[in-house]
């Protein structure tokens, strides 16, 4: 990693004392939270801490529709409607004067892990992790997404579908970037079958990390499962954004 040098001059005692500053040119990495249906950037608010920690520049928010307040309600929020939410915040957190442009992960969970496949291939990202990542027919895409058919879609989630029949899946195939994919053991909202079609759809990526928190249902509603997602993510986090940094500097 090259640096920038810079000649300084310290006083001490009425003298003068010449130094150098040596600081990295290189940016950080950017992280972008994409939070589930019905959900907020609350829980996520609180890992992001911990990685921005790791020396990373993170992004939570709440997808329209979510929280309440003005603008459109929950009930006539679609796909297209939330797709735009997330064009709107990857943009803006590469408007950050600090993020490295080419080294974006992004962290979707349930219906924000759906959106997040498919914002890869509208937008570049390095890195993607998947928790408990739903999955949606293409047809109604501009319908109120509350309006579709939850028995239609556990049907749909619990058979392997294949990649070129779905955007979402047909976006992981073209992936080439690391993913991390987070599966509850006791969903019951996304089956162990649509976790199979994203593995599945995954076919060119640098590499792939699939893990399974035992007892763990769709919104981790236990503490010890909360805790166990906490450390896979900030786990992948450090070995993929931050060790891939380190190494770069060791090497330089």
């Amino acid at each position: 990693m090259t640096a920038k040098s810079e000649t300084i001059d310290i006083e001490v005692d009425g003298e003068c004392m010449s130094a150098t500053f040596l600081t990295p040119k290189s940016r950080v990495p950017g992280v972008l939270f994409v939070h589930g249906w019905g959900g907020s950037q609350e829980r996520d608010l609180e890992r992001a801490k911990g990685i921005a920690g790791l020396g990373c520049v993170c992004l939570t928010f709440d997808l329209r529709g979510h929280t309440g307040g003005t603008g459109i309600s929950l009930s006539r929020v679609t796909r297209e409607d939330n797709l735009r939410d997330l064009l709107a915040a990857y943009d803006r957190l590469l408007a950050h004067p600090a993020i490295d442009t080419s080294a974006v992960a992004v962290v979707g969970t349930s219906y924000g892990g759906y959106l997040a496949a498919i914002l890869s291939t509208l937008r570049p990202v390095r890195w993607l992790a998947l928790r408990v990542p739903a999955l949606y027919r293409d047809e109604r895409w501009d319908a109120p997404k509350r309006d579709l058919d939850k028995q239609d879609l556990l049907d749909y989630r619990s058979r392997l579908v294949p990649a070129d029949s779905n955007r979402a899946l047909h976006a992981c195939s073209q992936f080439t970037g690391d993913v991390l994919l987070v599966e509850s053991q006791s969903d019951e909202h996304v089956p162990h079958a649509t976790l199979m079609s994203y593995r599945a759809a995954f076919q060119h990526t640098h590499s792939m990390t699939h893990r399974i928190i035992d007892g763990a249902d769709h919104a981790l509603s236990e503490p010890v499962a909360q805790q166990a997602y906490t450390s896979i993510l900030v786990g992948w986090i450090t070995e993929m954004v931050v060790g891939e940094r380190l190494s770069i500097i060791q090497s330089s």
